[in-house]
């Protein structure tokens, strides 16, 4: 299977993550910040990449949101294991919970798609806003860690993300029983698009 530019780019984001970790794990978070911006641009480049040259391809469908999970959950736990040598960092709890709605998620898909024929899970407006607030809480986080102080808005973003979390894991299991009681489209397999939500 050739490689497409749009899919080279998506797994040089994938690349990144090692290094936003490593950072992190020596107190580099000015580094980290950086490099993990690098890698947002990014996610935007490989989408306007496929799109401009036509590339758009299973693999792609598939490499893309996975490189944005690896990212942000590799990021969140760099930035909660007591091992990083950052002083402000997120709460074990909404980590926990942050990676259980994730993997909740993608059990769900897969049950769904096993046991009753493909469904496609398109990404609702509610996962899109909590991919955003967790990119946001990251680059706070890491922003306050390279300025060695604590501020209001560290707080915020950790309640806001807890808000956000509990809320579209509430409204995908709505979403997914609303899908498992549609009946079962005559389309071939596809990827579940769900893992972007």
């Amino acid at each position: 299977m050739t490689l497409t530019a749009a899919n080279q780019v998506t797994l040089l984001r994938m690349l990144l993550i090692p290094a936003v970790v490593t950072l992190l794990s020596y107190g580099r978070p000015g580094w980290a910040l950086t490099v993990f911006v690098v890698a947002g641009i990014t996610d935007g480049l490989d989408g306007l990449i496929a799109r401009r040259k036509k590339q758009r391809t299973s693999l792609g469908a598939w490499l893309d949101p996975m490189a944005d999970k690896l990212l942000l959950v590799s990021t969140f736990v760099a930035l909660t294991v007591p091992q990083a040598d950052v002083p402000i960092r997120f709460p074990l709890w909404l980590t926990m919970l942050v990676i259980t709605r994730d993997v909740v998620i993608v059990v769900t898909v897969a049950i769904v798609n096993i046991v009753m024929g493909v469904r496609t899970f398109r990404p609702s407006i509610w996962g899109k806003i909590a991919t955003f607030t967790y990119v946001v809480a990251c680059v706070v986080l890491m922003w306050f860690n390279y300025a060695g102080r604590r501020g209001l808005l560290v707080e915020a973003v950790i309640w806001v993300s807890l808000a956000v979390t509990l809320v579209s894991g509430f409204h995908y299991i709505w979403h997914a029983s609303r899908i498992i009681n549609e009946p079962a489209p005559s389309q071939p397999p596809g990827p579940p698009t769900a893992a972007s939500s």
